[in-house]
């Protein structure tokens, strides 16, 4: 850490186990520690999902156990512009988003940052599985060393500055080392489970929650050559490559070879099927993606090799990248990916360095890949 010891840092505190040892790490680096618990969504309706209370409950004792400050602030106003509007028109235009990367880009390492700031901290840091690098050229996003629990996929759309006021103190630890020093602090959340899916929705079904906000809209389940299988209640209900969840296996015409979700007709309201997983509609080897974002900048180059991912459990895939413009960029895979996914992102890499990322707009396949000859760094050593 390059800051003197006595840094003032507030760390984002979320009641589970990951901030807490942050704080905790912090502390015994000398640095003066302060929590800040977010609200981030409010649902007057239905406050039964919400695990807010007790997650704060979680985070007040973390700080009791240290004696810090805990600070409440309330971002569900920022949330819904800046999160929760963009997650409803993505899904009204036939896309799959990822809302944690914008929470991270617009609450945590933004509104959270600028709120931080003004309580008059040096730095912020948070629970995050990765790790920053401070250069001459700037600062470096860096995998953390559980590769397993890395979270630098939803890191590569934040700003490089606010990257440079940030700590995230668990980068170099493995999650069960993470448990332990929970543990031997007498936290009570030290065996907490982890928190997953979108963070508003919870433990409830999606379509249920999804259907207060967009209407359904019934259609067909057709096959690419136009047969209609059955029908669909929306299109935003499904994603590319689902498999469960379409009504239509059994089919006395067909064998039981499982049907996948490879595309969706806008215009006809048509949710497009194929059966079997390899299908060839449901393989493709190349990508557009938009709205892109440098840690650095700027990209490497015009064209460069690199891997990539275009789902946060991905192993990485080595690609060549083309820029075509500031917010566009041409994507070749060396091998055909499954159900690429447009709405998700596509994350850039090079070793353990984050370049940066964007959003896929559109899935294609290149019939002469030049990219078969690929020489890419793999990841180093932990």
């Amino acid at each position: 850490m390059r800051a003197h010891s006595r840094s003032r840092v507030i760390v984002g505190l979320s009641g589970g186990v990951d901030s807490a040892v942050a704080a905790l790490l912090l502390q015994e680096q000398g640095y003066a520690v302060e929590g800040l618990f977010m609200d981030n969504w409010e649902d007057g309706e239905d406050q039964t999902y919400c695990t807010a209370a007790r997650d704060f409950q979680d985070s007040r004792q973390v700080c009791d156990q240290l004696d810090i400050p805990l600070h409440k602030v309330n971002f569900a106003a920022q949330y819904r512009e800046h999160v929760f509007k963009y997650f409803l028109e993505e899904y009204a235009a036939g896309r799959t988003p990822n809302p944690d990367v914008l929470c991270n880009s617009e609450i945590k390492f933004k509104a959270f940052l600028d709120y931080a700031l003004r309580l008059g901290a040096d730095y912020i840091a948070t629970g995050h599985y990765a790790r920053t690098r401070h250069t001459a050229a700037g600062v470096k996003l860096l995998r953390a060393r559980d590769s397993g629990k890395d979270q630098s996929y939803f890191l590569h759309a934040v700003p490089q500055p606010a990257l440079a006021d940030t700590l995230f103190p668990i980068g170099g630890l493995f999650k069960s080392e993470v448990r332990r020093r929970a543990r031997a602090a007498g936290f009570a959340n030290h065996a907490k489970k982890d928190s997953t899916g979108i963070c508003f929705i919870g433990e409830r079904r999606f379509a249920a929650f999804l259907a207060k906000y967009l209407p359904a809209c019934p259609g067909n389940i057709e096959t690419p050559e136009g047969e209609v299988l059955g029908s669909h209640q929306g299109l935003m209900y499904y994603t590319f490559g689902q498999r469960q969840g379409l009504g239509i296996g059994g089919r006395r015409d067909r064998d039981e070879t499982p049907w996948y979700v490879a595309g969706k007709n806008l215009e006809r309201n048509v949710l497009v099927v194929v059966q079997g997983h390899d299908h060839p509609q449901l393989l493709r080897n190349a990508l557009l993606a938009g709205g892109l974002h440098w840690i650095a900048g700027a990209p490497p180059a015009m064209v460069f090799d690199c891997t990539a991912k275009s789902r946060y459990r991905q192993p990485d895939q080595s690609c060549r990248v083309r820029i075509l413009d500031d917010q566009c960029c041409h994507v070749e895979f060396a091998e055909s990916q499954w159900a690429l996914t447009p709405g998700q992102y596509v994350v850039f890499y090079q070793r353990d360095e984050c370049l940066g990322g964007g959003v896929i707009q559109s899935v294609l396949t290149v019939t002469s890949p030049d990219v078969r000859e690929f020489r890419l760094p793999v990841r180093s050593p932990a």
